[in-house]
């Protein structure tokens, strides 16, 4: 395991400014590596380094494959690549997208947690869904600490709010004062890591599994099929390869994976299988409106025949299928993706 404190952080929407915040406050002997998430779109250039590197005194860069890490540096993850820690060494993979994002916050807690043990520190940001909890509950159980930004003054409180359901969090903090957070705990590391270390619960399937999930996120396919005697059969679909679901269970948090390595939450999965209603709606429309198309096509055929009783038959199924179609815009117009992040607070009004 590495002995270099690893500081892995995760954010979504809205978690740009909180970033900056947490880096404009790390000192410039910051004696620790750090490792940011950011939710990016797969196919657009990224400046995300470049904005970081200006926000405070630490260097933040796009790593290359194989980089040797340093501390006091911030490295950022690429577009459509996975950020992981491969022993004392950056990891640039194209491994299975999680809840439908590569980069994933979870793929790079897991790494670090598998890597760092009790050398890790796992900071939730402002973000949708709950990527990063399943990965901060695997910090935990190697006896690493977890941060969350306050909820409360996050843009987007949906991730750093699903960390505080299901993982024991050592410090909630609005981003500004997390550095100083992370400045402190690694100034009393010796004596709590000793003292953590004794207190890992990870029993050695789980580690067995966590190193799987790693491989997979390297994109090393070879024991994937040992991965699922770990997991139950679901009754569900993947949504992006339509392959079997297997369920995992981490504490409260429920988690899916398919044969070929797509990750989902239970709320991931729910806002992804909500919004293929829609879409699945609309290739109906499409068959209803070409049908209709290919039955004038037909009738006026048969009208050039003088064949009157084929010409009523056709337009008839026209208008039924007509029907049929106004019904599916309706139903397009009732449609919407949603997710639990929509779910009223306690005490809220519904």
């Amino acid at each position: 395991m590495s002995t270099l404190p690893l500081i892995v952080v995760g954010a979504s929407a809205g978690g740009l400014e909180p970033l900056q915040e947490l880096l404009a406050n790390l000192p410039p002997n910051f004696p620790a590596a750090v490792f940011v998430v950011l939710h990016l779109a797969p196919h657009a250039p990224s400046r995300l380094a470049e904005i970081l590197d200006r926000a405070g005194p630490l260097p933040a860069l796009h790593p290359t494959d194989g980089e040797h890490i340093r501390a006091g540096r911030v490295y950022v993850a690429r577009p459509d690549h996975h950020l992981l820690i491969e022993g004392e060494q950056v990891g640039m993979k194209r491994g299975p997208k999680e809840n439908r994002f590569r980069p994933s916050v979870d793929a790079l807690f897991r790494s670090a947690a598998y890597t760092g043990g009790v050398d890790v520190i796992g900071v939730v940001l402002s973000g949708v869904l709950d990527d990063g909890t399943s990965g901060l509950w695997t910090i935990k159980r190697l006896g690493g600490l977890a941060l969350v930004q306050d909820p409360a003054e996050a843009q987007f409180g949906a991730m750093p709010e699903a960390a505080l359901q299901h993982v024991e969090v050592d410090e909630v903090a609005p981003a500004r004062e997390l550095a100083g957070v992370l400045s402190h705990l690694l100034c009393t590391r010796a004596e709590s890591s000793s003292a953590r270390g004794a207190e890992v619960v990870m029993n050695e399937e789980e580690r067995q599994r966590l190193e799987m999930e790693v491989q997979l996120a390297e994109g090393k396919h070879a024991r994937w099929l040992e991965l699922f005697s770990f997991a139950e059969p679901s009754s569900y679909a993947c949504p992006e390869c339509h392959g079997v679901l297997h369920r995992f269970q981490e504490g409260s948090l429920t988690r899916f994976r398919c044969h070929t390595g797509h990750a989902y939450t239970l709320n991931a999965l729910l806002s992804e299988m909500t919004g293929a209603i829609s879409e699945q709606l609309f290739q109906a429309l499409r068959a209803t409106n070409e049908s209709v198309l290919l039955l004038g096509q037909l009738a006026r055929q048969a009208r050039e025949q003088h064949d009157a009783q084929r010409v009523s038959w056709l337009q008839s199924k026209s208008r039924e299928i007509e029907r049929i179609s106004r019904e599916l815009q309706l139903m397009l117009t009732q449609s919407e993706q949603f997710s639990l992040d929509e779910l009223p607070s306690p005490g809220a009004p519904g």
